[in-house]
């Protein structure tokens, strides 16, 4: 008897898939929601380490959003900052474009993934996804910060660091106006269906969104209490307890330890193990029920070629 392919097996397991052997990659080469150059380089760098090779050698295929460099072109001449948000048409323009090509993926039963770029274009991917599969969608945010500021208690107005804030709703209206450029992301996200882990820097302004609105999250402090294990079996039990709902993993590569993924915008110290990242993507696949992936930071501009090859190898890791 033929031995089935890692694509096979998963496609056994998949609980909404419809084209379950094909996976849609969107490139996203983004760095507006951030300061630092070079982030928009690491979906380049991704491919060319051969994601795309390794994912169809294990049984895939793929289908790529087409005209990955709009997203270097689009960007407008003139974008001064609204309040404290600096680049808000081009986040928007590219958050927009992102939840098109993420929906058309999700539409066709693929597994939606994406490769930024930096984490302001989640605001597009779960616009994409929650498109398709409503507002059951999961959502398991695996990230040193929590990246839940709101336009007004941001300090730095990066929007790499409010994507969630615009998809659950947290904005009010002093904050998105009717003329924002961000008026076409509605809430679509429940607050209940959202989990984080890996978290260990957390601004003062986030943690009190995070206490009122009641909104679970393992803190490395709980990894390391708990074990990974047990954590991700939490997590999934807060979000999903039956594991019958779809999730949608944005898995930022600041989560790892810096000695593990040195190459991203904020590192931060205490992270995740390689083992420890990789046991949430393995534990999230398992259970058939994954529909979307994001993965977000890699900057192959910071630090020496090593810690370059480092970090792009353990992404291209975590992805298959």
């Amino acid at each position: 008897m033929a031995q089935l392919t890692d694509a096979q097996l998963m496609a056994d397991r998949s609980k909404f898939l419809k084209n379950s052997t094909t996976v849609g990659i969107t490139c996203v080469p983004f760095s507006g929601g951030q300061p630092k150059g070079g982030v928009e380089d690491g979906p380049v760098e991704m491919v060319r380490f051969g994601i795309l090779d390794q994912i169809q050698g294990m049984g895939y295929s793929v289908e790529l959003s087409e005209n990955m460099d709009k997203y270097r072109t689009m960007q407008p001449a003139h974008d001064p900052p609204i309040g404290k948000l600096k680049n808000p048409r081009y986040v928007s323009m590219a958050a927009r474009r992102v939840a098109e090509q993420v929906q058309a993926h999700c539409s066709q039963g693929r597994l939606a993934v994406t490769l930024g770029g930096d984490h302001s274009i989640a605001m597009g991917t779960l616009v994409g996804s929650s498109a398709v599969y409503g507002d059951d969608l999961c959502v398991v945010w695996i990230d040193a910060h929590s990246d839940i500021n709101t336009p007004s208690s941001t300090d730095s107005g990066n929007l790499h660091g409010c994507p969630l804030s615009f998809v659950l709703g947290l904005c009010d209206e002093s904050d998105v106006p009717a003329d924002s450029p961000f008026a076409w992301v509605k809430p679509c996200i429940r607050q209940s269906r959202l989990v984080y882990i890996g978290l260990r820097d957390v601004d003062a302004g986030e943690k009190a969104i995070l206490r009122k609105h009641n909104i679970k999250a393992f803190s490395m402090h709980d990894v390391d209490k708990y074990g990974i294990g047990r954590v991700v079996e939490m997590a999934l039990d807060h979000v999903n307890k039956d594991r019958v709902l779809p999730i949608h993993m944005s898995f930022d590569v600041d989560a790892l330890d810096p000695s593990v993924a040195p190459a991203t915008g904020t590192p931060v110290r205490g992270g995740l193990t390689f083992r420890e990242g990789h046991y949430i993507c393995e534990a999230v696949a398992e259970t058939g029920c994954l529909v979307a992936l994001d993965l977000v930071e890699v900057n192959p501009a910071l630090g020496d070629p090593e810690s370059l090859r480092q970090t792009v190898a353990v992404g291209c890791s975590l992805i298959r």
